[in-house]
């Protein structure tokens, strides 16, 4: 009979364990204890043991210890705190392993905190294998996690119609069957009206406001419009009519030509109302707002970044629709194309920069090309002409046009005295780095002194445009 000591027996891999061999930088281990958080049950990792179930050890216990415990509870979201435990496992031979244990979280989907909530953040177990988690079902846990989601929420009136939702869906040749509640998910799991129903039915006490101030703050309210009270599709539709009203066509007559343009990019504008009705949370009933100023135009929505997701990451397109409900509406009814479509859109008129995120709040601000109201500024203007001179220039700045100038517009027209340039190169040499402050307070006025002009006036929104003196700003230099 052999003396030979019995070796400890490992359960093998299946989708309750997992062996490594060694703890390294290169090892995704949040990548497999997110996969055990967000399964039903739970595991354990072993690390010091191979594929093959051999127990090859660890040679720093303490220090990898220390190493998985500081991995885990920062790269991870939500927090696992409370849901890992570390431990040191020797062997009968002596040869000492670190086991992981990991309860199955209460906040699912868990995710790395580099990813978010994406399938390069979410994995899942399948079998013996840690798998990324299809976006659908990231969704769906999210949804489930999110105790304020509107498709969770019972609608306090239940006697609701919906005619006008009807009526859309028919103009689309998507007509309504007699199971559409359940279907474009309005009801909650015990078949009662949910709170997306209610923002949708004929009828509501949702009410959305566009706002209209004389000058750069909210001290003379010119207008104050609400749309609501009724479907959501139609008051978004009525503020879209509003806002198209709005945005009138500047002209500039030169020499040459006349040269048109919006005071928003309509397709930028268009992507940015649609972006914070679907996604605003309607559970704080504080529905979003639009309000124009003399220079600008600003968004806000109740609408903070998914927990776990960076601004950064937003940017990058890892975002997770907050009402799926009304985006699956609004998708059918071709108010928006597909999921994460409208970022890029908004982003290539105006930059990441004219987003602004605080605690509970989303904010996009839009400067103006031009001045906003006819009687503070003609908007049909005619470009200096400048005379022909030899030597040096002799143009001057009209005394009017000198008082109006500010110390910003002054530095912005330094910084132009030498080259052309574009608004990336004159925010850095200027040293700003708050994109809406810049156009508010350099750019825009600028241009509106014609101390400034762009280089490619037919393309404003050019990727290329860049910005120079004009004979006027030459002669204020002067």
């Amino acid at each position: 009979m052999s003396t030979k000591p019995m070796a400890q027996q490992h359960p093998v891999e299946n989708h309750r364990v997992e062996f490594k061999r060694e703890l390294t930088p290169e090892l995704d281990l949040e990548k497999e204890v997110v996969a055990f958080l967000n399964s039903h049950e739970g595991g354990f990792i072993y690390i010091g043991i191979d594929k093959n179930g051999q127990r090859v050890g660890v040679a720093d216990v303490d220090g990898d210890m220390l190493k998985v415990k500081d991995r885990i509870k920062n790269n991870i979201n939500p927090s696992a705190m409370g849901l890992f435990d570390v431990l040191d496992e020797a062997g009968p031979t002596g040869v000492h392993c670190i086991k992981i244990i990991v309860a199955s979280g209460s906040e699912k989907p868990y995710a790395k905190k580099k990813y978010g909530l994406s399938e390069k953040g979410c994995f899942m177990r399948v079998g013996s294998a840690t798998e990324p988690m299809p976006t659908a079902m990231i969704e769906r846990l999210f949804a489930n996690r999110t105790r304020n989601s509107i498709g969770k929420i019972k609608a306090h009136r239940q006697a609701l119609s919906f005619e006008q939702l009807r009526i859309y869906y028919e103009e689309k040749r998507k007509p309504l069957g007699q199971q559409f509640k359940a279907n474009l998910e309005l009801t909650t799991d015990d078949g009662a009206l949910n709170y997306a129903a209610y923002l949708l039915a004929d009828e509501n006490n949702t009410s959305i406001k566009v706002a209209k101030y004389r000058g750069l703050n909210r001290v003379h309210l010119i207008e104050n419009n609400e749309y609501g009270h009724c479907s959501l599709i139609k008051a978004t539709k009525a503020v879209l009519d509003k806002l198209e009203i709005e945005n009138k066509t500047a002209s500039t007559i030169t020499a040459k030509e006349r040269i048109d343009r919006r005071l928003w990019n309509a397709v930028a504008l268009r992507e940015a109302v649609i972006n914070a009705i679907v996604h605003n949370d309607y559970s704080r009933e504080a529905p979003p707002k639009f309000e124009i100023f003399a220079d600008r135009i600003e968004i806000t929505s109740a609408c903070a970044l998914p927990e776990g997701l960076t601004p950064a990451e937003f940017f990058e397109g890892y975002s997770i629709p907050r009402n799926k409900e009304l985006m699956r509406v609004f998708r059918d009814l071709e108010l928006v194309e597909h999921l994460g479509s409208g970022l890029p859109r908004i982003t290539e008129f105006y930059g990441p920069e004219c987003f602004r995120f605080t605690e509970n709040f989303l904010r996009i601000t839009f400067a103006a090309s031009g001045p906003v109201y006819e009687e503070e500024a003609t908007m049909q203007v005619e470009a200096p002409v400048t005379p022909q001179v030899t030597g040096q220039v002799t143009e001057q700045v009209t005394e009017q046009v000198t008082e109006q100038v500010t110390e910003q517009v002054r530095r912005l027209c330094m910084a132009l005295q030498n080259e052309a340039q574009g608004t990336k190169d004159l925010m850095q040499l200027l040293g700003l780095k708050h994109r809406p402050s810049f156009l508010d307070s350099y750019l825009t006025p600028a241009l509106k002194l014609l101390l400034v002009e762009m280089t490619q006036p037919e393309s404003p929104r050019s990727p290329t445009q860049k910005y120079r003196l004009t004979a006027q700003g030459k002669g204020l230099l002067k």
